[in-house]
């Protein structure tokens, strides 16, 4: 019989699906009797959404505008109000989840969303008790108290020695912290390509001997795209980028009506994020764990920004990336130009390089073999064969 996995996404920022999706895809390509079921907390609290209800927003979709419109300062003071709130219609939460798990009698529960693991394990223990609750983390780093790691009976997936640490410093034990190689990422970034890049680029307009600059800030995109097009086209570099503006028209419109010193090309959402990557030679965004390992899987080293308005829980991200020598952070794209012409210093890039290409992450094929181990640590006993040797008012022997 097929052992039926729930996988808990949200569609606050692009991670958490795209993990739960590559998820899917490799458990299915390595042929796994699991029936795999993806559901999103936005629909299973929908009935208690009272953001929803006050605003007509879903609360997922306040993170997606706060990004895209880049409402981002204030975010460590932001986040504790949340779990407040959060937290007052904890038991709400618990009472709708209830449901869920009665309907769904899961043998196994993998939550890749923050904020939400207490209502969750909860409501789980209440509806179907011993069933294992596996939290896998799409950051690199916790951002704690109450946003990935809660203390209670539960795995923990960890993909950088930082995130372990939390872990323990919480109280979980070790056999209930598993640590992977990275995050999550999708088996695209995987395959063998044999593209020529000279030609490649010279097809989408762009020079084939430059060095090219692949410009992303995730899904929603970012006007801050439109600022450091501006100052590297103001620059002496002879470079050229690559832009994925992603769900945000008005910076994409922005960047085409700029100037032209420098080639450029201009996407919008796509999914094709490996296929314009293996033409780049360097990363430049916002430190988010999904677009920072993506480009570290495409030996791209990275140029990142930190300060007041990067986002709370991704501004360690930023000191994991200096820390191992894979990249430079500033403070303001607005030196992006000063970051650029640092980053292409012969000797600088190619340690740059080294250091990134160190990175062997193959966290989306690890997480599979860990979820096999729980699954058989929590296999329901067989049921005793009867025994032949006895019968009713017959004393063995």
């Amino acid at each position: 019989m097929k052992r039926k996995i729930d996988l808990i996404y949200i569609d606050s920022g692009g991670g958490h699906r795209a993990a739960a999706t590559a998820l899917t895809e490799v458990v299915r390509e390595q042929g796994r009797p699991w029936e795999l079921r993806m559901h999103s907390v936005q629909d299973l609290l929908n009935s208690i959404d009272f953001v929803r209800k006050s605003t007509g927003i879903p609360f997922q979709d306040v993170y997606n505008i706060m990004l895209r419109r880049g409402w981002t300062l204030g975010t460590a003071q932001l986040i504790p109000v949340m779990h407040t709130l959060i937290r007052m219609s904890h038991r709400s939460q618990v009472r709708t989840l209830e449901r869920h798990w009665a309907a769904s009698r899961p043998d196994i529960v993998v939550s890749l969303i923050p904020h939400y693991n207490r209502a969750m394990k909860e409501s789980l223990e209440r509806v179907c008790p011993g069933i294992p609750y596996v939290t896998i983390l799409t950051d690199i780093a916790d951002y704690p108290p109450h946003f990935w790691i809660e203390p209670q009976e539960q795995y923990v997936v960890c993909g950088s020695e930082h995130a372990v640490w939390q872990a323990r410093e919480i109280g979980l034990p070790e056999s209930h912290i598993l640590r992977t190689s990275g995050m999550i990422l999708h088996p695209r970034f995987y395959e063998e390509r044999g593209t020529d890049r000279a030609a490649e680029r010279v097809r989408l307009g762009l020079r084939p001997d430059l060095p090219t600059g692949l410009v992303l800030f995730g899904g929603e995109g970012s006007l801050e795209m439109v600022k450091i097009t501006q100052a590297l086209d103001e620059s002496n570099l002879d470079v050229q980028l690559i832009l994925l503006c992603g769900r945000h028209p008005a910076a994409a419109d922005a960047i085409r009506a700029l100037r032209r010193r420098i080639p450029r090309v201009v996407v919008g959402f796509t999914r094709e994020i490996p296929r314009y990557m293996s033409l780049a030679d360097f990363f430049i965004g916002k430190p988010g764990p999904g677009s920072i390992s993506e480009a570290l899987a495409m030996r791209l080293p990275v140029i990142l920004e930190r300060n007041r308005w990067t986002l709370a829980h991704e501004r360690y991200n930023a000191d994991w990336v200096e820390g191992r020598g894979m990249g430079i952070v500033v403070g303001s794209f607005e030196k992006i130009a000063g970051a650029v012409g640092e980053m292409l210093k012969p000797e600088k890039y190619e340690e740059f390089r080294r250091n990134v290409a160190a990175v062997r992450n193959r966290a989306v094929y690890e997480i599979p073999e860990l979820l096999e181990r729980i699954l058989m640590e929590h296999a329901p006993a067989p049921e005793a064969e009867p025994n032949q040797d006895w019968a009713p008012g017959i004393a063995a022997g």
